[in-house]
């Protein structure tokens, strides 16, 4: 599409029933393909080790001093925000994660998945968020490795994530992130992860109502573009949650020493959760599928309506045409062709005869 025509589509707030950059964004998936990742501009890095009794709280801009946690004697959580290979390489060999793992970590449009490799639990997905800008579900692909003693994440972008709540209760020496072990600290994370899922479906639930309530007032071509913009997003929505049920799932199966059994309980919670924002997602998309239906329904009406009173107009203005026929042919002998009141007696019955059309079709209802 030529940049003159999106400008005038944008005008006309048409822009999402045209363009396909978001479709592209959203279905340009290729395996096969490995994309090259931007190297960060900076990285930031925060220690929360902490035990029942203390807690100590870093922040670097270099990975060097991270090595220094491994085997503390706590239980440690780096957050790694702002990728760079040389940075992530040099703290997966020192705390012994898979080149695998490595690879995905550094990879991009990932599916979310759990892996379990030599030792170390690792889980791969996105942190959702919602540009109230735009309308559209943005993504932040977030890798999670769980080993003895220390969780390390690793996040694309440094200005935001899902964890301040967390960072809260990990100041509190009677929460329970504080008393337990690391894989309670891993179950945090994803619960906090999930639970924004439905603070990201809430806003777009917002917008389903919203524009309902549009398309049952004016279903016109605006409408039409923002049902096939939401049901973009909800493919964005559908494509994370489905990878990250199995995900759960595979945790709660698993029998990694990694995992205490009294924390396998919490993981079912998350489980539970994150059934029920698919299960509301399906929900919202039998919605958009009967709002597209609505939307067409509205349109066919309103063409019928129209054909309607074209077909009473044409009707009404038949007499008047079967008349004016009659009397304009050319023969030499036309009743009433020469009577002085000929002419007022054809424009009576011109007038007469479409209201009493009008009246028969009002009495059957038609109109």
């Amino acid at each position: 599409m030529t940049k003159p025509t999106r400008r005038y589509l944008g005008y006309l707030g048409l822009n999402t029933l045209f363009g396909t950059d978001r479709t592209k964004q959203i279905l340009h998936v290729n395996p096969t393909v490995i994309p090259q990742r931007e190297e960060a501009r900076e990285v930031r890095a925060y220690v929360y080790d902490f035990n029942d009794r203390e807690i100590e709280v870093k922040e670097y801009n270099e990975v060097a001093p991270l090595l220094q946690y491994r085997n503390s004697g706590r239980v440690s959580w780096i957050n790694v925000d702002g990728l760079r290979k040389a940075d992530v390489e040099a703290i997966c060999n020192h705390y012994g994660v898979h080149a695998l793992l490595l690879e995905d970590i550094l990879s991009i449009d990932q599916r979310p998945k759990m892996d379990e490799v030599e030792g170390v639990l690792f889980c791969l997905l996105n942190m959702l968020y919602f540009n109230d800008q735009h309308g559209t579900v943005e993504q932040e692909q977030i890798s999670i490795v769980l080993g003895k003693d220390f969780v390390i994440s690793f996040q694309e972008d440094a200005s935001r994530d899902v964890f301040n709540p967390l960072r809260d209760k990990l100041r509190i020496s009677t929460s329970k992130i504080r008393q337990r072990s690391a894989d309670y600290l891993c179950y945090s994370m994803l619960d906090h992860i999930v639970d924004n899922y439905f603070l990201v479906m809430e806003r777009l639930g917002v917008r389903i109502e919203e524009l309902e309530e549009q398309v049952i007032q004016n279903s016109n071509s605006r409408a039409l573009a923002r049902i096939s913009a939401l049901r973009k997003e909800l493919i964005v929505l559908k494509r994370n949650l489905a990878p990250v049920r199995d995900l759960v799932n595979g945790i709660i199966r698993s029998e990694s020493d990694l995992l205490d059994d009294r924390t396998t309980k919490y993981y079912k919670d998350v489980y539970d959760h994150i059934m029920q924002a698919y299960d509301l997602c399906e929900n919202y998309r039998d919605i958009m599928v009967n709002m597209q239906d609505l939307y067409i329904n509205n349109v066919n009406l309103k063409m019928n309506e129209v054909m309607k009173v074209m077909a009473i107009v044409t009707c009404l203005m038949a007499p008047a045409t079967v008349i004016g026929g009659i009397f304009g042919m050319n023969f030499d002998k036309i009743p009433y062709l020469h009577n002085d009141y000929g002419f007022y007696i054809a424009v009576g019955l011109m007038l007469l005869i479409p209201i009493y059309m009008l009246w028969v079709f009002n009495k059957r209802g038609w109109f």
